[in-house]
């Protein structure tokens, strides 16, 4: 029997996410002023540890994504302010059974991009499992099978460098929660090719004392010097920390570069240090905020006596702080705004790339009625575990994208009428969730409010049934306001929307923001699913 090759097994599998046109700009955060300035966050959604290099006139950045899939998203921008999203590199995540149900927190950790011999490596980290890499010649795809460089529990925010003389290395932290060892930094050897650690490694730098958590290192060389940036002191809390040497192996010294000063810029640490093609330098990191996530700003840097200085240093101490407006980087000319996309007519052939499920999805759960333009999601049983949402892998999720924003969603709900335990509608995911639906019954449906407190500590979800429907199109709404405080409401005509339900305090996720999205399950085992057609699913400000 002819062996599948991978890639084209999972497109056989999941419908592979392919390139978009580009997308429309988002409605409810853009960071370009359109004046030659920008503000922060450049992403005001929840694109954690970025990583980003540039490649000619191009700039790619990456980032954690845990147990959603697709993982691995790949942003692009011209200018390192205006970002689209082009794909992304992990279609499925390894072991797949173990990632066929929701595995909160776990999966993609902090990972890395390079670009080496005209090839994009990206090396990221399972916590639970080691240290893996994935290959493209093109950012769009498609990569490679992810490959285990270096199995192992614990090992996380790999950074691989290639030396002059040929040698490769790769730079990571350790999660205590697996390795029961933590705020240290190691460096090992791998094989010439990157694909294999052939040494136990060296122990570089040890945080205890003055950076403990000290985690997400990047490794570059400048003007002889090793560098290792890293974020130190919590993820909330800490400072970007900086090491040297003229030895990969050390010893390393120590600088803070910047912290959060007088700036209401929270933990400003842990990204990547890019340089423009005119020679400027910049840094992209994350700021945590809370249930909208973490968030990624882009300060200006420079170096002094080599040594970089990131954001601005009002002082002249060599310790920078956040911006939040800045003039655009200088990057040879003008380039138009763009964002990643939040709004989906599902007009088109594939789901809009801002999408992603709970856990490795199978081929049933959603097609794209390209005649009918809706994407259609058929109820999954939800797996005998399964206590509440939290639990069910075919939840189809995205970023919050602003800080107060609208969705608004209109489905046509067609369930199986042989069984009673069929559900769709709007969801806002995290530790407490909170749902607006309707339900299939034997009595008819119904429009009904669900919401959970500490979902991840399997507390059953509260029901609250709101009005029998009897229109075959309901249009659902959720308003989130500062603070993340959503308030729901539907409608039968869309032009008049009606309260339903109380109103909710969105919570982050494990690691990650709240997020927003889709869901269409069932309790019973059957033959011919019931299923919701979603015409649209738009995120406009407020009215």
């Amino acid at each position: 029997m002819r062996r599948i090759p991978f890639i084209l097994w999972v497109v056989l599998l999941q419908g592979a996410i392919k390139a978009q046109p580009p997308a429309a700009v988002s409605k409810v955060w853009r960071a370009d002023n359109g004046n030659g300035t920008y503000k922060n966050p450049v992403l005001n959604a929840d694109y954690s540890d970025p990583d980003a290099i540039r490649v000619g006139e191009d700039y790619y950045m990456i980032a954690s994504s845990f147990e959603a899939i697709p993982g691995l998203p790949i942003l692009h921008s011209k200018d390192l302010v205006n970002w689209s999203l082009i794909g992304h590199a992990l279609k499925r995540q390894p072991p797949f059974d173990h990632f066929s149900v929701p595995r909160h927190g776990n999966g993609v950790w902090a990972p890395a991009i390079r670009f080496h011999k005209g090839e994009f490596y990206i090396y990221y980290p399972d916590p639970d499992f080691g240290i893996y890499l994935t290959k493209a010649k093109d950012p769009r795809g498609p990569w490679s099978e992810p490959l285990l460089v270096e199995s192992g529990k614990g090992l996380i925010d790999p950074c691989p460098l290639w030396d002059e003389d040929g040698q490769t290395y790769l730079v990571h932290a350790w999660a205590g929660s697996r390795a029961g060892i933590k705020s240290i930094i190691t460096i090992k050897k791998m094989n010439t090719e990157g694909t294999q650690v052939t040494d136990a490694g060296v122990l570089v730098y040890d945080g205890h004392e003055n950076d403990p958590t000290i985690e997400g290192p990047k490794l570059y060389k400048r003007n002889g010097y090793y560098y290792i940036f890293a974020p130190a002191g919590g993820v909330s809390t800490g400072w970007q920390l900086v090491l040297r040497s003229k030895n990969i192996y050390g010893p390393y010294e120590r600088k803070v570069v910047m912290d959060q000063g007088q700036s209401p810029v929270n933990g400003p640490h842990q990204g990547a240090w890019v340089t423009t093609q005119k020679g400027e330098d910049w840094f992209l990191h994350f700021q945590d905020k809370g249930p909208y996530g973490r968030v990624v700003h882009l300060q200006p840097m420079e170096w002094k006596n080599n040594w970089p200085v990131i954001g601005v240093d009002k002082d002249g101490d060599g310790k920078g702080e956040p911006v939040l407006q800045y003039r655009k980087p200088d990057t040879g000319r003008s380039w138009p705004v763009q964002t990643p996309p939040d709004t989906d007519e599902f007009n088109g052939t594939y789901l809009s790339p801002q999408w992603q499920w709970q856990a490795n999805p199978k081929g049933t759960w959603a097609f794209m009625h390209v005649a009918a333009g809706v994407l259609r999601l058929f109820s999954e049983q939800l797996p005998d575990s399964a206590i509440n949402l939290w639990d069910a892998p075919n939840v189809l999720l995205q970023k919050f994208p602003a800080d107060s924003f609208m969705v608004t969603t209109k489905l046509n709900f067609k369930p199986n009428t042989k069984l009673e335990s069929e559900r769709t509608g709007l969801a806002i995911m995290g530790l407490n969730y909170a749902t607006l639906g309707l339900k299939s019954t034997n009595n008819g449906i119904y429009l009904v409010q669900g919401t959970c407190t500490d979902a991840a500590k399997g507390n059953k979800e509260k029901e609250v049934s709101i009005r029998k429907i009897t229109e075959a199109t309901v249009y659902l709404r959720v308003k989130v306001t500062a603070g993340a405080i959503c308030t729901f409401s539907y409608s039968t005509d869309g032009l008049n929307y009606t309260d339903a339900g109380t109103s909710f305090q969105a919570a982050e996720g494990r690691w990650i923001g709240a997020k927003v999205g889709l869901y269409c399950t069932r309790t019973s085992r059957t033959n011919d699913a019931g299923y919701a057609d979603v015409d649209w699913f738009r995120v406009e400000p407020i009215k």
